[in-house]
């Protein structure tokens, strides 16, 4: 049973945490990472920073604009994370846009994923159609998952084919919007949340996108397995710094 699979055959809520690699600053990665697994956050993403992230939200935006002023490359980040699996047993994702893992080459991306111990991808800018007619053989080749989105706009027969041609979980919009932390979900947001529940998916999901405090994350785990969090994280880090998650996830669990 892989890393991912592990994490989602256990009876609990999932905690994703989202954060930009180089920020804070540059070499924050591997302590964020680690100081996050120590506290029992059950999956990380890892946002590869980029020039114009479409789907991002300000805060995100804004640490995706820093980390590259900082120096963060997708070299450097596979060479800060070459021995990440020493120390850290769960689940890690690499969140990016596609344009930058083009330019690294597709086979050498995943090939270093591979190495590294990186368990997938979410790539926002992939459609599903590009990746079963060119990339699907390359990413079964690596063992790297390709991790999809749904909105609340997504018809049941596209989520249909995107949970048959997945094979770790579900990413969740929830909302049509960028990302952002708001203070609790509104009737529309529940009801999407229930009526793909109501589907019966082979994959579980993850609802990302406004989760921000211990309200969110349970209207956001009251039907799927968990939940994602990423701008409020961000903030918070970029409030109190790297060395005090410990107080932030003690907010939400």
């Amino acid at each position: 049973m892989d890393r991912i699979q592990q994490v989602f055959s256990k009876n609990k809520k999932i905690l994703s945490i989202y954060f930009t690699a180089g920020f804070p600053k540059l070499n924050d990665t591997k302590s964020l990472i680690e100081n996050l697994a120590k506290k029992n956050v059950d999956i990380i993403e890892i946002g590869l920073p980029f020039s114009d992230p479409l789907a991002d939200g300000p805060i995100i935006q804004a640490s995706s604009t820093q980390a590259l002023e900082n120096g963060m490359t997708s070299e450097l980040l596979f060479e800060q994370l070459k021995d990440i699996r020493k120390t850290v047993t769960i689940p890690l994702i690499i969140m990016g846009y596609f344009n930058p893992m083009l330019q690294f080459g597709i086979d050498s991306f995943l090939k270093k994923c591979q190495e590294t111990g990186i368990d997938g991808l979410i790539i926002p800018d992939l459609p599903l159609e590009i990746y079963l007619s060119e990339y699907k053989e390359r990413f079964e080749h690596y063992g790297i998952a390709l991790i999809f989105l749904i909105t609340p706009q997504t018809s049941k027969e596209r989520i249909r084919l995107i949970d048959d041609n997945s094979n770790a979980f579900i990413y969740m919009v929830s909302t049509a919007s960028v990302t952002g932390s708001r203070e609790r979900f509104d009737e529309n947001q529940m009801n999407y949340f229930e009526r793909i529940s109501n589907m019966n998916l082979k994959n579980p999901q993850l609802v990302g996108f406004g989760i921000s405090n211990k309200t969110t994350f349970e209207q956001a785990t009251r039907h799927q397995k968990g939940a994602i969090i990423g701008s409020s994280f961000i903030q918070f880090v970029t409030k109190n710094g790297v060395d005090t998650v410990d107080n932030f996830i003690e907010t939400i669990i």
